[in-house]
């Protein structure tokens, strides 16, 4: 299963309704956020975050109204993260539109992704879902802790890959890992149950992060971010540190200094692409994340086999081989 229909093909009706219940929750009484809100909703992806919840949800047992607040609580979290993220890389495109801070500028949209946290908040509140708040809540902590160290790091472009893998945890994989652990709460799996989903969804994640920074080296623009995004905002991907550890020292601090000094030179940027490719890094990337693609997918073993779990599985299969 290649195409994300037939994988949600087991949730088809249940995304609907999801869809329209998490339309219906963002409306409010501000004509400025609902003209915003519904920017957003015209311009939404490929829903993959809900699909982790209501897959792992049915594939316990059946997708209960625990199972829809828990993928609108993810799609909150996920929706403010994204707007909140463009504010901090002054990014004015997202996927191909521009973003909420390119139209609106940068405080509107910095409220505009506290009101989305805050209606998450209020929406587990109302609902009673304290247990799955909590999953929720761990991810946001863990997601700003994250952004916070690839800052600091950012700085001073001494990334190790420990750090690296310590970074894409918390920043991309906290989030995934919060959809399968809420997905299967929702559906009253156990506290090993809900364990063993969290892992699957973080390896799943950094899977996921590792197919983010192959992306940056494709030679089109066919991803949802500009090309060699990261090297433009002197952000360490694996690609980049596997290749600067296997170079000669001098090559190294090179190659560090045209990041640091003409990340927006176009033709110095195609210098640190073709450095990465020479010395292996895009060869090794895609192993690492082949290798964490097959830890998520085993995970699964021990689970009874039906409809959801194939899918779940074609899931994991199509992060890693998106073309954007």
């Amino acid at each position: 299963m290649s195409d994300l229909s037939q994988i949600n093909e087991p949730v088809k009706a249940e995304l609907k309704i999801f869809e329209e219940q998490f339309k219906d929750t963002l409306k409010s009484k501000v004509p400025l956020l609902d003209i915003i809100t519904n920017y957003i909703l015209r311009r939404k992806g490929k829903q993959m975050r809900p699909a982790f919840v209501l897959l792992t949800a049915k594939m316990f047992g059946g997708i209960k109204p625990s199972s829809y607040t828990a993928a609108s609580l993810i799609e909150f979290l996920h929706t403010a993260s994204l707007i909140h993220d463009d504010v901090v890389d002054e990014s004015y495109e997202r996927r191909g539109f521009f973003s909420i801070n390119a139209l609106w500028k940068s405080k509107i949209a910095v409220l505009v992704g506290d009101y989305l946290l805050a209606k998450g908040l209020l929406l587990s509140m109302e609902r009673k879902e304290y247990q799955l708040l909590e999953i929720v809540s761990e991810a946001v902590r863990d997601m700003s802790e994250g952004e916070l160290m690839q800052i600091k790091k950012s700085r001073k472009l001494d990334l190790s890959m420990e750090e690296y893998f310590e970074i894409i945890r918390k920043k991309t994989a906290a989030l995934i890992s919060a959809c399968t652990a809420c997905g299967a709460k929702s559906a009253g799996a156990t506290d090993d149950q809900v364990i063993l989903m969290k892992g699957f969804g973080e390896l799943t994640g950094i899977a996921f992060q590792i197919k983010d920074d192959l992306l940056d080296y494709e030679k089109s623009g066919i991803t949802g971010k500009p090309v060699a995004n990261d090297i433009k905002e002197k952000k360490m991907t694996l690609p980049l540190i596997y290749s600067l550890n296997e170079c000669p020292p001098s090559e190294k601090h090179r190659i560090i200094s045209l990041i640091r000094h003409h990340n927006r030179n176009s033709e110095k940027v195609k210098e640190v692409i073709n450095f990465v490719r020479s010395f292996g890094g895009l060869i090794f990337s895609e192993m690492k994340m082949n290798e964490y693609k097959k830890s998520a997918i085993a995970k699964l073993d021990s689970l009874p086999d039906n409809d959801s779990k194939k899918s779940l599985i074609a899931l994991v299969e199509f992060t890693t081989n998106r073309k954007n």
